[in-house]
């Protein structure tokens, strides 16, 4: 656990070093969603219904700027070969990696949510909620993420690829997620979406890891 503890580290310092990546991430959540009103019309009404909806696709979108570069620059200097070698199982290395690309595109996305949902004419009452499928979701994405950034890792347009491979597999966490700010705004009850989120966070975080190691090793192979 230690050596986890201190690849979690060395991913936090290499964060902050490249902290423009997450403003690039967040500059572009804001703009993909300031763009709606523009394009649908300013009608407070549309604009509410349509909302949650917009804030979680542009969320969606801004995480999967950042994935790639989950394990890319590590393969490209060297560095993945060293934590494949190294004593800390692989599987803790690539959870340590993707906490660290959650703290730095996940929460700062949920910072700027409340002025988006105010913009777009979402009730506040359903900010809650919202923050709260945010904070199941976005770590399913950034741990779906990290198995197409490992599945890439050496190809062309890898982007490209990793969007293809990634976004068939977050669909059923924008349905939960979308669906429980749609049943809170009508008055229902929102657990059993929330429940559902639970879940494949769970899952997510028992089973992505192996994949992603596994991915990882063929690699580096």
């Amino acid at each position: 656990m230690s050596g986890a503890l201190a690849v979690f580290r060395r991913e936090a310092r290499l964060a902050l070093r490249q902290s423009a990546d997450s403003v690039m991430v967040v500059a572009f959540f804001l703009i993909a969603v300031v763009l709606f009103p523009f394009g649908v019309g300013p009608e407070p009404n549309t604009l509410a219904r349509i909302g949650p909806g917009v804030i979680w696709v542009a969320a969606l979108l801004a995480a999967m700027l950042s994935m790639e570069r989950i394990f890319q620059a590590d393969y490209e200097d060297g560095a993945l070969e060293l934590l494949v070698l190294a004593p800390v199982p692989l599987e803790l290395t690539v959870l340590a990696k993707v906490c660290v690309h959650w703290l730095t595109t996940g929460l700062p996305l949920m910072v700027a949510t409340p002025l988006l949902a105010i913009m777009m004419n979402v009730p506040l009452d359903a900010l809650p909620v919202i923050l709260l499928t945010l904070a199941l979701g976005t770590p399913i994405l950034s741990l779906i993420g990290a198995i197409g950034a490992a599945l890439v890792l050496g190809a062309r347009r890898g982007g490209v690829l990793l969007s293809l491979l990634v976004l068939p597999l977050t669909i059923p966490v924008l349905i939960f997620a979308v669906g429980a700010i749609e049943a809170d705004l009508s008055g229902l009850e929102v657990k059993a979406h929330l429940m559902l989120l639970g879940g494949l966070l769970l899952a997510a975080v028992a089973l992505t890891p192996w994949a992603s190691a596994a991915a990882v090793r063929e690699a580096v192979a």
